[in-house]
């Protein structure tokens, strides 16, 4: 692939290089023919006129033709007789028809030059023919003679000339090799990037790239690192929370087993027949819940910001939810008081619930019995703002920042006896992200926990 796109840029340089010089050789031609070629023409003539002009009044007329020509001329010498001589380097071809011929002899100018068919300038500027030359009349001794002059290109083209054509070749060349060094430079990265693709397909994400480059190719690099470090982080977590998915369903599977196995055996008296279904049906009602909230969870994934809103009553909801646990608030003989007034919340109302049943069943496993739950929602212009507050019994300071990591559960003593998923707070987080709103946490040992919650009005 790489080496296919060095290919590419090596033939696109190529490729501009030579239509460049198509394009400047026909902008050349163009003015050559619009302008130069005209110009030229009426240059030559008035050269030659200056030329018929000393010839008219000169004996030596061989010599002085024989003398221009060695400065950069071909000259053709046509007496009253049709007699033909040529001073200066031979012409490639010798074409001049009769009738220019016969037109200079008669008197009037031939302008071969201007009127010179071929269609390239280089064609028609180097041809090297009798035709493509100017021819004027001389008077010699009362009889009319025709010279025909172009110059010679050969002498033309002098060291400077040759020097400036090897300067152009060897800009050329380098400018090629020149291309080809920075290509070089420019796909190398993308070549490194290249590998770096292949090691992440084979989920080694351990890939360092070179992103100290300031320019587009260096923001690219720099963005696939991080893309990079994502996806380990991405895959270091899928795997833990396959790990964690399945260490949660094999505990309570094996506790159905084993005391299954017990049941099938026989030979037990009725408390203990009564004991192991109650745990049976204990494990059972875990693994359901464990299932919802990996389903709720696999939701929200897909959801990412499409979330289905409308207008709701918070207020019912919230009463609703706190109705629901009220037989728990009555087992553990714990106070609930509540500040909610009437207010409606744009958001997913089935969604919102599950956010009030999480944090309000969180709030009743860890407060101890005879403890209290305060509820306060208030709303202002811009937002709505919950607090819900328990004196339970608290949480470590450094693992509050874990608590919305799926499957985390805080390990102490203090909580063994406190059943979970580890799913709740997680799935709190991700609605309340969902809604653009934040979510915070402060809590101290032995003084409570509190979890406040800020939603924009939208």
């Amino acid at each position: 692939m790489i080496r296919s796109l060095y290919s590419k840029f090596f033939i696109f340089t190529a490729v501009i290089m030579i239509g460049s010089m198509i394009i400047a050789f026909l902008a050349v031609n163009t003015f050559y023919h619009q302008y130069l070629k005209e110009n030229n023409d009426t240059k030559n003539v008035h050269i030659a006129q200056e030329m018929a002009e000393y010839m008219a009044t000169t004996d030596h007329i061989e010599n002085y033709l024989r003398t221009t020509a060695n400065v950069g001329y071909k000259i053709l010498h046509i007496d009253p007789d049709g007699d033909t001589a040529f001073y200066g380097a031979d012409f490639r071809e010798h074409n001049l028809s009769g009738d220019a011929i016969e037109q200079v002899l008669n008197g009037t100018i031939y302008h071969g030059m201007r009127d010179f068919p071929k269609e390239t300038f280089v064609t028609g500027f180097f041809s090297d023919e009798t035709a493509n030359t100017v021819g004027v009349p001389v008077e010699i001794d009362g009889q009319r003679h025709a010279i025909f002059i172009r110059p010679d290109i050969k002498l033309l083209f002098t060291e400077v000339h040759y020097l400036l054509g090897g300067m152009f070749v060897a800009m050329g060349i380098v400018s090629m090799v020149a291309m080809l060094f920075i290509a070089r430079k420019l796909v190398r990265p993308l070549t490194e990037l290249t590998k770096a693709t292949k090691e992440i397909g084979k989920e080694q994400f351990a890939v360092e790239l070179p992103t100290n480059r300031h320019d587009e190719i260096g923001q690219l690099a720099e963005s696939f690192q991080q893309m990079t470090e994502r996806l380990d982080a991405s895959d270091k977590m899928k795997k833990q929370f396959i790990s964690d998915v399945s260490h949660d369903f094999q505990t309570p599977l094996q506790n159905i087993q084993g005391y299954a196995s017990l049941l099938h055996e026989g030979n037990l008296t009725n408390e203990e027949v009564r004991l192991y279904t109650e745990i049976i049906q204990s494990e059972t009602d875990r693994l359901s819940e464990l299932t919802k909230q990996l389903l709720l969870l696999t939701s929200l994934d897909t959801l990412e910001n499409d979330v289905q809103k409308e207008n709701f009553r918070l207020d019912t909801q919230i009463k609703e939810v706190i109705q629901k646990h009220r037989w728990q608030l009555m087992e553990k003989n714990i106070s609930l008081t509540m500040h909610l007034n009437e207010m409606t919340m744009y958001g997913h109302q089935a969604y919102m619930e599950k956010v009030w049943e999480n944090l309000l069943s969180n709030a009743l496993k860890y407060t101890k019995e005879n403890g209290a739950i305060n509820i306060d929602v208030i709303e202002n212009d811009q937002e709505i703002i919950a607090v819900i507050k328990d004196n339970g019994i608290g949480i470590e300071q450094e693992k509050i920042p874990f608590l919305f990591d799926r499957f985390y559960r805080v390990d102490s003593a203090r909580h063994a006896s406190i059943e979970g998923t580890g799913l709740g707070l997680s799935i709190v987080k991700q609605i309340v992200d969902l809604h653009d709103g934040t979510i915070r946490v402060t809590s101290n040992i032995d003084q409570g926990t509190t979890f406040s919650i800020t939603f924009p009005k939208l």
